[in-house]
C-alpha cells in the first residue's frame, strides 16, 4: 500500500489548490484525481486508488479544488472548476511522466471537459453524474463522449446520478460495480462489504493503467 509522501500548494487563478502526492517507485505515469462537489479527497474510493495504484507503477496525485482549500461548502461553477485544473496541471506534469486525469462525480466531468486541451494520456471518471438524480432528461453524457480520450467509467450498479444501463454506448469502457451508490456504499443486504467493493475499484483501475503504459 502507498502512502502519501508530501502536500503542494499550486496556486491557480481559481486560487490556491492542494496536491497530495502518493509516489510509485519507477513510475510509469501519474494519475491525477479530482474530488467531487459534495466531499473531498477523503472519498474511499479516492483514499483505496491512491494507497494501492503506487504498488503497481502509478504515482497518484489527490488534487483539492481552491474552493475546499478555501474552506468553502459548495462548489463552484464548473468553468472555475476547469480553472482550477488547468492551473495545477504544470505540476503534475513536471516529472515527465504521461498524466491520467481523472476524478469522481464533478472531478470526472472536468477531467473529461479538460483532458484534450491539457494533454491527458487517458480519464479515469469515478462515479461520473450522468445526471441529476431524478432528471435523466438533464443529461451530461456529452461531456464523456467528447473526453478524446481512452476513458474508464467506473460506475456504482444503483448510483441515482447514473446507473450504468443508462449509459449510451460510447467509445469508452464501464465497469460496474454491483450494488454501489454515488459514493460505492453498498447495501448490508447485498451480502458484499466495503474491502470487496473498493478492491474491485482498485482491479478495475490498476488493469485499465496498466494497459494505457505496456
Amino acid at each position: 500500500m502507498g502512502r502519501v509522501s508530501r502536500v503542494e500548494i499550486v496556486r491557480t487563478e481559481a486560487g490556491d489548490a492542494r496536491v497530495s502526492w502518493w509516489p510509485a517507485d519507477k513510475a510509469r505515469g501519474v494519475l491525477a484525481l479530482g474530488h467531487g462537489a459534495g466531499g473531498g479527497i477523503e472519498a474511499r474510493d479516492l483514499k483505496a486508488v491512491a494507497e494501492v495504484l503506487p504498488a503497481h507503477g502509478v504515482t497518484v496525485a489527490l488534487v483539492e479544488q481552491p474552493w475546499r482549500v478555501a474552506g468553502k461548502k459548495v462548489a463552484p461553477a464548473p468553468r472555475t472548476l476547469d480553472v482550477g485544473w488547468r492551473g495545477v496541471w504544470p505540476v503534475l506534469e513536471k516529472a515527465g511522466l504521461p498524466v491520467v486525469s481523472g476524478g469522481r462525480s464533478a472531478g470526472a466531468r472536468v477531467a473529461c471537459r479538460t483532458a484534450v486541451e491539457l494533454g491527458a494520456v487517458g480519464v479515469l471518471a469515478l462515479s461520473f453524474p450522468l445526471h441529476p438524480p431524478g432528471r435523466p432528461e438533464r443529461s451530461r453524457v456529452q461531456e464523456l463522449l467528447d473526453a478524446g480520450v481512452p476513458t474508464l467509467v467506473v460506475q456504482g450498479g444503483n448510483d441515482p446520478f447514473g446507473r450504468p444501463d443508462e449509459f449510451p454506448d460510447g467509445a469508452y469502457e464501464l465497469v460496474e460495480v454491483p450494488h454501489g451508490d454515488h459514493g460505492f456504499a453498498v447495501p448490508k443486504r447485498a451480502g458484499v462489504g466495503e474491502a470487496e467493493t473498493l478492491q474491485m475499484i482498485t482491479d478495475a483501475v490498476r488493469d485499465w493503467t496498466r494497459r494505457r503504459w505496456e
